[in-house]
C-alpha cells in the first residue's frame, strides 16, 4: 500500500510521542501490542518514527465530547 503523505507531514521520534502524549515508553509500546495506538515505520536499521498524524489522531480519539466527565475515576 502506498501512503500518499500530505506536505506538512513528518515523522515523530519516540522522545517527542512519549512528550506529546505524557505516555511512558512501556506503556506506548504496551498499547501498540494491543493495536491501540499507532505503530511505529521503520526509518532505517536502527530508527522508528510515527506519522504525526496518527499520533494526533489517536489523541483526538481520546477526547471526549465537550462537557461531559472525562476523569477515568468519574463514578
Amino acid at each position: 500500500m502506498i501512503y500518499q503523505l500530505k506536505q506538512d507531514e513528518r515523522f515523530l521520534r519516540l522522545p517527542e510521542v512519549k512528550h506529546i502524549t505524557a505516555l511512558s515508553r512501556a506503556h506506548i509500546y504496551l498499547l501498540i501490542s494491543k493495536d491501540e495506538f499507532p505503530k511505529q515505520y521503520k526509518l532505517g536499521q536502527r530508527a522508528a518514527g510515527w506519522l504525526e498524524s496518527e499520533v494526533l489522531a489517536w489523541m483526538q480519539s481520546k477526547i471526549t465530547p465537550t462537557g461531559s466527565d472525562h476523569r477515568s475515576d468519574a463514578p
